[in-house]
Parts: C-alpha cells; structure tokens; sequence
C-alpha cells in the first residue's frame, strides 16, 4: 500500500470521527436536559464500573488482532488463522466476564439496577467486535461505512424514545443495542478476506502471554480513563458533580479524535514498517505524526479554553455553570493526549515495546490516583479535572523519555514552534470576542470560523511547510474533481 492509502484512510476515520463528534453535539443538549446531571451521572458511573467488565473481556485482543494481521495482511491463509485464533479467545474471555459480571450485581444489587443488567449487552458487544480484523488490513472504509449508519440510527432513536428523567433506562438501552448490532454487521464482509483454516492450525491460547503483555497497557489506559470517575462517586454525595466532569471530558474527548483518529491509522503502518525492518520509514513517519499532532492539538487546547464561557451556557443549559471552568482546565489534555497516542500507540505497541507503554501509564495512574485522593474531596469535579491533567502530562513527558535514543526530541520539539506561535495569535483573538460576544450558538460559530481562519492565516504567515504541502494537495484534488 502507498503513502496516499494512508491519507484515504486518514480521512475516511475522520468523516467517521466527525459524525461520532456531531451526533453528540446534537443529542448532549437534549439528553443534559431530559436526564438533568443526577441522570448523566448515574449513567457515568454505572457505564463506568461495567467498562472494567468490558475491558477485561476484550483483554489485550483487539491490539493483538490488529498487529498480528497487519504482520501478515497479503496473506490471506495466516491472516485468516490470526483471525479464528483471536476470535476464539475474545469469545472465550467474554464468556467468562459475563459470568463475573452477572455475580457481581447479583451479590451487590445496586440501586438502579435495570441500568446494570442492560449493561450485559455492552459486554456481550466485545464478542462479536471484528473491528480489529479490518483494522489490521487497513480497511477502514467498511469500519467507517457500517458505524455511521448506526450512529445515525441512535440519534433517531434519542429524539425519538427519550423523552423524560424515566427514559435513562431506555437510553442505555438504546446505546448498547446499537453497538452491538454495529458489531455484528461487519461480520457480512469477513467471507471475502477469510478461507477455510483446519482445526489442527488453530492455538488460540498459544500467545496468551502475548495478549496479556498487550492487556497491561490497555487496562492502565481505561483505570486511569475510568477512576477519577468512580472517586468522584465515592467522595461526593449525589451523582451530580459526576454528571458535570462527565460532559466536560465527554466534550474535550469528543474533540480529540480529530487528533486520535490518525493513531487507529498508523498503528498497522507501522506494524509494517517493523515487520519489513524499515527503520528509516518509521523514523519519517513518527516525524509527521508528532507534526499532526502539534498542528491540531494546540488550537483545540486554545479553542476549548477560549470558547468554554460563551459555549456551554446555551449548549447545557442552566444548571451546568461548573462545566465551564471544568472545560477550560481539561482542554490542556488534548495536547498531553496527543503527544502520548503518538508516541504509545502509534510507535511503542506495534514495535512490541508495550511493556515499557505499560510502565508509564502506570506511572500516570498512579499519579491521578494520589492526586484524586488528596483533591476531590476538597474540589470535587475540579480535583479530578487537574489530577487528569498532570497525570496526562507525565505519561506523556515520561513516554518522549523513553524514546530519547531512537527518535530525535528537539526535533519533536522544534516541530511545535509555529502552531504554539498561531495558536497564542488565535487565543487572543477569541478571548477579546467571548468578552463582549453573547452566549449562543451563533456567537459560538462565529468564533470557531474567525480562530480557525486566524491560525492558518498565521501558518501561512510563517510559511509553515506541513501545512501549505496538505493544503496544495486538497486543493488540488477538489480542483480535479472540477475539470
């Protein structure tokens, strides 16, 4: 595959993480107005306690999958040996969550207790995911095509069913179903990428050390993803201040997967590039990741801050004043975030340095756990909010450590000078308009639209190079859809 087959898939993932972003952005009002934050943050945190269920049934399978297909993609025997075995494993380790699952509840029986059995279907969703398989070969335009549809399903079915606080259950429900049918529907393809594998071929337990190396860093990842949460609901009363640190992470993450996207990309690139022993390949390639990561990363940082006063009033409502100062201090995470999917996702796990991927995440985990305990109960949503931050920022400043022998850190560095430069320029800009700019949605556009013309306008000033060869190349490719 060539250069521009990345670029494709770069863009399908994006359309992709554009409606992912979109139909948030349309429903969160609704549903912040419908559920209240008492709402929100139940469904916060019982959707948070069963991602720990979720996340040991999937293990380490779908970066295994993923990187074991990308080894051997031309091959259309081993690939499909490398899928049965996966499969095999994944459907095995849910089973047996399901069933700790279900004594869990059983023996706890919380309040709210239809939102934890419908979280089974959730679980079961793992099962039935090949979303990995596609990954590996590359082919995110069937990942894409399916998930969008189904997106588009569950917004209809939130305007439509959820109508009042009574509805939480009816809305969790509706979210778990759609993703597993989502799940499901990719299995119409797999005939045409598979052949027939005897059963003596088959070892799906064979590389369980291998899996549960792969699971460390994934599970580090979610606790850290996931705790603060939990914290807030053990240290506060209520699940409000879990109801508004939720929509505020909900909003900065919703945003990174402009950034984030690329690494679901790259991973199999890479995995490439290691397998054929192309060190100068993957060395080129990890310089423009990080470039990508600067170019977008900042201005979201900026962006987020800038826009937090005049955004969340009309988007949330009244009752949700707290969400503003929240977004304004989680912004910062979308560069630390940036920078770790890079240098973790994108370049430690599929050249099989997971272990030391693993190390400093647990490193950040353990920071955000300390930090949580000292700070939430005393602020609250706003300790978790900074112990989230610093704890993002050493597992990214502590990843670049790791790394400092084989990549060249002033060059990463040197690389963020000019974004940093137009993303200050576009952050006094739209500091100066929130403060005199009414609160609404027209106001909100018109500030993305003037920031967003302020930093490229900036890049071209200082004649950014990354920017102008992206830019020559769309520009090119729309003028030839014309001719």
């Amino acid at each position: 595959m060539n250069e521009k087959n990345v670029k494709r898939n770069y863009i399908y993932n994006v359309a992709y993480q554009m409606l992912v972003i979109i139909t948030p952005l349309l429903t969160a009002p609704y549903i912040a107005r419908v559920l209240g934050a008492d709402g929100i943050g139940v469904f916060s945190y019982v959707t948070a306690i069963a991602a720990f269920f979720i996340i040991f049934a999937n293990l380490g399978t779908s970066t295994y999958g993923q990187r074991e297909v990308s080894y051997v993609q031309q091959d259309v025997h081993k690939r499909s040996v490398v899928f049965w075995n996966t499969l095999i494993f994944r459907v095995a380790s849910t089973g047996f969550f399901i069933l700790l699952y279900g004594i869990f509840i059983s023996i706890l029986h919380p309040n709210w207790m239809i939102i934890y059995v419908i979280q089974f279907i959730e679980i079961l969703s793992v099962a039935c995911d090949t979303s990995w398989f596609f990954q590996g070969l590359e082919e995110f335009g069937k990942i894409v095509g399916r998930n969008a549809i189904f997106r588009l399903i569950n917004l209809a079915m939130v305007f439509t069913l959820i109508k009042d606080e009574n509805d939480l259950a009816l809305y969790t429900f509706a979210t778990a179903i759609i993703t597993l049918v989502g799940h499901v529907s990719l299995w119409a393809y797999l005939p045409k990428y598979l052949t027939s594998v005897s059963k003596k071929e088959l070892s799906p337990f064979k590389d369980t050390n291998v899996i549960i190396g792969l699971f460390l860093p994934t599970i580090a990842v979610q606790i850290y993803q996931y705790l603060d949460k939990i914290m807030i609901g053990i240290f506060t009363s209520g699940n409000t201040e879990n109801g508004y640190y939720e929509q505020a992470m909900r909003i900065t993450r919703m945003i990174l997967v402009l950034v984030t996207s690329m690494s679901t990309v790259m991973v199999p690139r890479i995995g490439r590039y290691f397998h054929d022993n192309n060190k100068e390949a993957i060395r080129v390639s990890m310089y423009k990741a990080y470039r990508f990561a600067w170019f977008l990363g900042l201005p979201l940082m900026f962006g987020l801050f800038a826009c937090a006063d005049n955004f969340i009033p009309w988007f949330y409502g009244p009752g949700y004043e707290k969400v503003n100062t929240l977004l304004k201090i989680v912004s910062v995470i979308t560069v630390a975030i940036s920078i770790n999917n890079v240098t973790g996702i994108e370049y430690l796990v599929p050249t099989k340095r997971e272990h030391l991927y693993t190390r400093t995440v647990l490193f950040g985990v353990v920071i955000n756990f300390c930090l949580n305990l000292i700070l939430i109960p005393h602020y609250f949503s706003y300790g978790a909010a900074i112990a989230s931050v610093v704890a993002e920022i050493v597992i990214a400043l502590s990843q670049l450590i790791c790394i400092r022998k084989e990549l060249d850190l002033s060059i990463v560095f040197k690389s963020s000078g000019k974004y940093l430069i137009s993303g200050i320029c576009m952050l006094i800009l739209l500091l100066i308009e929130c403060s005199f700019l009414p609160a609404n949605i027209a106001s909100t556009f018109f500030m993305v639209v003037s920031g967003a013309a302020v930093y490229f306008i900036m890049l071209l000033v200082l004649r950014d190079e990354f920017f102008i060869e992206n830019a020559k190349s769309v520009i090119s490719k729309i003028k030839s859809k014309f001719r």
